[in-house]
């Protein structure tokens, strides 16, 4: 691999406050949250998804979003943004001063039902709703496409299944579309015959990945997605995550091991490693577990003469 066909910088989008406390069995007070993104947002990450606004019995660990948002108020530095589902989340995040959203769906009809209780179609009608209130804000939108791959419950997803979703999200106004490896099956190929499908209709700019390294696949899909020409891609702090309605699916690809291996070839990120580590470090401590970074697990690179 020639280094001149790799981006030279990439756009880290921190999930782990939102994709990865969600799926902890129990709930994180405010001030372990706000404490564990103020470290994350102090090692230089861009964009951090803080919060989603979502209904309490669905996501409990989300029901405190409002009061984590207006304590990150005094923060500056990083776009702080959250999940909405619809347009009373939206309500809820434009009443907390949220600057930035992302709304999410999937290439799956069937994995959509199981996690958002509707079909696509129906979800691109609600995310209209999102974008109608968002454009006067000036509140720049995101978009989700998950199980952009394969799905939990009928298996490997069709390019143009994603193709078409994805064409209808740009359309509306969503400026970024993160394909989502919600199981963690895909491997580089399948990460390139997509993106090749996706080009015909949407820019390298317009896309982001989001990978979960269940079968050890992450880092691998990163570089065939980086040849391709994404320069943005998601990652969760100490490889928290998973997803409670993905049978099977273990944590998001950790931004440590992520930011180990971009530097390591000479991408720049403007993340600090060692302060993303010192974050995971202090959560794993109020979780009362271990995370599963293996930049976590190794420690930093020493050389015993």
């Amino acid at each position: 691999m020639n280094a001149a066909e790799f981006p030279r910088k990439v756009r880290v989008v921190e999930v782990g406050p939102r994709d990865g406390l969600q799926n902890e069995p129990h709930t994180l007070p405010v001030a372990s949250k706000v404490q564990f993104i103020e470290r994350l947002a102090r090692a230089g990450l861009p964009v951090i998804e803080a919060g989603a606004f979502v209904h309490p019995a669905r996501v409990p660990q989300m029901a405190d979003t409002e009061e984590v948002f207006r304590q990150l108020g005094r923060l500056r530095g990083p776009v702080f943004s959250a999940l909405v589902p619809n347009r009373l989340g939206m309500e809820r995040a434009l009443g907390c001063g949220v600057r930035a959203v992302a709304v999410f769906t999937a290439a799956s009809e069937a994995f959509t039902r199981h996690n958002i209780n509707m079909g696509i179609d129906e979800s691109l009608l609600r995310f209209r709703e999102v974008l109608r209130l968002a454009a006067p804000a000036g509140v720049p939108v995101r978009a989700y496409i998950s199980t952009a791959w394969w799905c939990p419950y009928t298996g490997r997803v069709s390019p143009d299944a994603v193709r078409r979703v994805g064409i209808a999200l740009a359309e509306m106004g969503c400026y970024e579309i993160s394909l989502g490896d919600t199981i963690g099956a895909a491997t580089p190929g399948e990460v390139t015959a997509l993106l090749d499908a996706l080009g015909r209709d949407l820019s390298p700019g317009m896309l982001a990945v989001h990978f979960h390294d269940t079968r050890g696949t992450a880092l691998a899909n990163v570089l065939a997605a980086l040849l391709w020409g994404i320069s943005t891609v998601d990652s969760s702090a100490g490889g928290l995550g998973g997803c409670p309605y993905a049978p099977g699916a273990s944590g998001n690809l950790a931004t440590e091991d992520l930011l180990y291996m971009l530097h390591g070839m000479g991408i720049e990120t403007g993340v600090n490693l060692y302060e993303v580590a010192e974050a995971s470090r202090l959560l794993a401590g109020a979780l009362g577990h271990s995370l599963p970074s293996r930049y976590l697990q190794a420690g930093p690179l020493q050389v015993r003469g």
